[in-house]
Parts: C-alpha cells; structure tokens; sequence
C-alpha cells in the first residue's frame, strides 16, 4: 500500500472517528439539556381565587339579574358579562352563619351543633375540631390565604374571670362584653380555620375586630357597643360607614403584596363585607346617588369596591389565571326600597318587612321571588352566583343548573386537584363542567332552610315545602311556571310531594343526594 492509500485510509478513519465522536457529544449533551429542562419544569400552575360574598344582597339588586332594578352596579354586571351567572345558585339557608358554614365546610349546618337560626354573641365555632375548611384546604394546597370583613362561624374569647363572656347567647345586653380580656388572643376563629391573614370581626353584635386573633378595634354600630368592656384604651373605634372602605384598602394592599412577592405560591382572597346588612351605613359620598334610597346607595357602593379590586387584579399579571366568584349569603330583608320608602333604621327581623308593590319607582332587591331573609320562600334562599376564569370559562354566559354554595369546596379541590377526605364537605358536588358552562345536571336536589328550620328541597324545577307550625300539609311548586311560588300544586301532586318529603327526610338523616 503506498502512502496516499494509507493516508486516504487513515483520514477516513479518522473522519469516522470524528463523526462518532460528535454524534456521542451530541447526544449525550441533548440528554443533559433536555434532563435540565425537565428539571426546571415548573408544576401545573394553580389559580389564584378572589371569593366575594356579600352580606343579605338580593337576587334582584344585580342589573345583569334584573333588567327593573334601580341600582347601578356596572362592577358586577361587567363580571357577569365576562363570565357565567348561575339563576338557581341557593344559599342554601336564607340566613347568614348558616350559609357561611356550608360555604366553609361544603356541609349542609343541620349536620352541626347548631341545628337553625344565626350564631349569637360569643358563642362557640360551628365548625367541629378537625373539620377541613375550605381556607385549610387551599392553606394545604399551597396558597397564601386571607380573609377580611366578616366571620360570624363563632369564636372563643378569653375572660377576666374565667366564665363566659358577659352577653354570651344574646344579641344585645348593655353590658357586652364587660368581662373580655382584651389583652389575650381568641382561638377557634377564622385563623385557626385556615386564613394566614385576618381582619374583621365573628359576630357585628360583639363589635370586636380581630387582626388576626387578636382584638385591635371596635365597629362602631348603630345598634350595639362595647361600653362596658375594661382595658380597652388601645381598641380602634370604626365608624360602620368607614368599614367597608377600610376592607377594601386592606384587600388591596393583600393583593399587591401578592403580585411584588417573590414567593410564587398562588393566593385565596375571601373578602365578605357588612353590605348591604343594616345599618345601612353608606359613605357620605354615595349617599342620595341611586333611586332604590339608602339600600340602593348601599349596594351601589359595594358595587364601585368591588370594582376597585377587581382593577388592581387587571393591572396585575395574574388577572388570566384567577378565578373570581361572586355570591350573596342569603337573600336581602328589604322588599321594597326606594327614594321615598324610609328604611334608615328597620328591625333586624322579619315583621319589619314591608311587602312589595306594583309601584314602578320602588326596588325590588329580591326581583319577582317571593319572600325575604329568613323565610324559606326563593327570595330568601336563591342568590345571585356569578364566575369569572378568564382562560377557560366562557363570556357572558347564563346557566340554569342548580347550585349550592355547599358545591363551593368540592368544585375548588376539583380544579385543584386536591384529593378530599372521605368525611369532608360531604353535601359538595363538584360542579366544575358547570363552572366551565358545559350544562351538566350534576346537583339533582338541594336543601333550603329558614331561620326557623322551615325545611324544603329544590329538585328539578320542583320545589317542596315541609308542612311546619301546625299547617295540616306542605306546599308544591313549579318553579319554571311559577318562580313567584303564588300556586300550590300539592294536591294534584301528591305522589311527587310524597317521594320529594321522604328525599327530603332521607338527607337530614344522613343521605347525601345522588349525583
């Protein structure tokens, strides 16, 4: 072999070499970045969730729910119109601690110690120890929680002389609160339940606010004080008409501290004002703006609120990957308002009711439904339900689909994908394809309450009514027909009232409903 033969045969080699060498290289430097890359993949990124509740708002008091309401609330029709609203959305207890309870827990209060009715000053939390909350359970997750306004699931307080609170089970006593030690925590309330971040107060008639669980103010209330209390030279006294502001402020700056944190864990933001309960403390700055008088200018503010925070969400980077939800905890107490219907100072109780009429320049906050606030009729128990998810629910859309603020727990864990406890939010449905506006009947039936443990159950369009205070039968409605509840079909349907009361009897008992 000459030496251009063995040189041709040793560049060819080489080049082999070469090549295997550089594919070698290549490979195993694509396997190192491509190891790299997926160890740099982040998890499915959670969405962050702004809950809004508000306090005895109506079904009606929405223009995106009723085209003859009287009050402008462009926030909340723009929310609607960006997302989907639920029309058969109950509470399901025309009554607030109760409504607050299935929300928290995903559980139906007839299943706790408190069998009807709200909680009264001082008593202890509705919710059992151990029970999974639905803060607990997004704390669990991950989330950065926080809560501000309203509580009102009961809270133990410490005393000075060791026995209960002074008003303890009242709502009102002149001496509230006279043996509260003002310088020791509470426990049992919203923190211990879940919330990071707290600020507000369990119950309006004790007026203490909690930062945290600590006692750091006082509401000032048209109706309730704490003059009795000791030690409270270090208390902030707000003035009711400046609480709703304040909240807002303090939700606000939660969420921007969220959006400058370097910590990327998504955040719960459950703002649960005092609006529209009464005293109708408006601002003086909205005061006279609506024609459905002060409950009008009421909830005319929350509307402009609700607005502000929603704008700081826009701002951020994190307005497409939030879920915001937006709901009422019981239907309003009012009927009737209007510019010259003085509501100012009303009972808080059901006899203090005027009862709607055919007047075009009256508000009807519960639209056409029937009843108020602690009566077992829609317009106690229906509330409007609105959710927005900008990346995958669609704009604009209505759904008809029955809904319980109970179904609020299993939904997020479903979207989560946090794996519920057996024994936890066992009356939850996850409605999550509803949510999405994929019309599903995932909620056969749901059980509504009033004040006074009237019971009834919603099932399809029919709605029973058990027979109570000595009436000699119950009531049967059709609510597609007859959404009012103006006729009473039960003796013409005696069979359905019949499989309806022993459906009814068998979820009291136990049974959860089927799915």
């Amino acid at each position: 072999m000459n030496l251009i033969s063995k040189y041709i045969m040793n560049k060819n080699k080489h080049l082999k070499f070469s090549k295997y060498l550089f594919s070698s290289l290549f490979f195993v430097g694509f396997l190192l970045v491509s190891s790299c890359v997926k160890d740099k993949e982040k998890p499915k990124a959670l969405p962050n969730i702004i809950l809004i509740l508000a306090d005895d708002l109506g079904y009606g008091d929405l223009g995106s729910y009723n085209v003859k309401s009287l009050i402008p609330t462009p926030n909340l029709d723009k929310l609607a119109s960006e997302g989907i609203s639920f029309t058969n959305a109950y509470c399901p207890v025309s009554v607030c601690s109760p409504s607050r309870y299935a929300l928290m827990t995903g559980t139906y209060p007839f299943r706790s110690w408190k069998k009807s009715g709200v909680l009264s000053n001082y008593e202890p939390s509705m919710i059992d120890d151990g029970q999974l909350t639905l803060p607990k359970m997004l704390q669990q997750a991950g989330y950065a929680t926080a809560g501000f306004g309203k509580w009102h699931l009961g809270a133990t307080f410490p005393t000075l002389d060791g026995l209960k609170p002074t008003g303890y089970g009242e709502f009102k006593t002149d001496n509230n609160g006279k043996n509260i030690d003002l310088g020791k925590p509470i426990s049992n309330g919203p923190v211990d339940m879940g919330f990071e971040n707290w600020f507000g107060f369990s119950c309006a008639s004790e007026c203490w606010v909690m930062d945290g669980n600590t006692i750091v103010a006082a509401l000032q209330h048209d109706f309730y004080n704490i003059d009795s209390a000791v030690g409270k030279e270090h208390i902030e006294i707000i003035p009711s008409n400046e609480y709703l502001k304040l909240l807002t402020k303090k939700s606000i700056g939660f969420l921007s501290q969220r959006f400058r944190s370097v910590d990327e864990n998504p955040f719960f933001l459950y703002f649960a004002p005092y609006v529209p309960h009464i005293p109708l403390s408006v601002s003086d700055e909205f005061i006279g703006t609506t024609e459905a008088g002060a409950y009008g200018d009421y909830v005319s503010e929350l509307d402009s609120y609700i607005g502000e925070i929603l704008d700081t969400l826009e701002r951020s980077e994190q307005a497409d990957n939030t879920i915001i939800i937006f709901a009422s905890d019981n239907g309003s107490q009012f009927e009737r308002t209007g510019v010259n219907i003085d509501n100012t100072n009303p009972n808080n109780n059901l006899g203090d009711v005027k009862i709607k009429t055919q007047n075009s320049n009256e508000h009807h906050p519960n639209g056409n439904l029937k009843g108020s606030k602690w009566t077992i009729w829609e317009g106690g128990v229906r509330m409007p339900f609105i959710v927005k998810w900008s990346s995958k629910i669609p704009s604009g859309i209505k759904s008809n689909k029955i809904f319980a603020l109970n179904d609020v727990m299993a939904t997020l864990s479903s979207i989560i994908e946090y794996d519920l406890p057996n024994n936890a939010a066992v009356d939850s449905f996850d409605q999550t394809l509803n949510f999405m506006g994929k019309d599903r009947n995932i909620r056969k039936s749901v059980v509504v309450q009033s004040s006074k443990n009237q019971m009834g159950l919603r099932k399809g369009d029919w709605k029973f009514i058990a027979p109570d205070n000595g009436e000699l039968q119950g009531q049967l409605y059709n609510l597609l027909e007859d959404a009012s509840e103006s006729n009473n079909l039960i003796n013409s349907n005696t069979d359905l009232a019949n499989e309806m009361q022993n459906e009814l009897l068998g979820i009291i008992a136990g049974k959860v409903s089927e799915d």
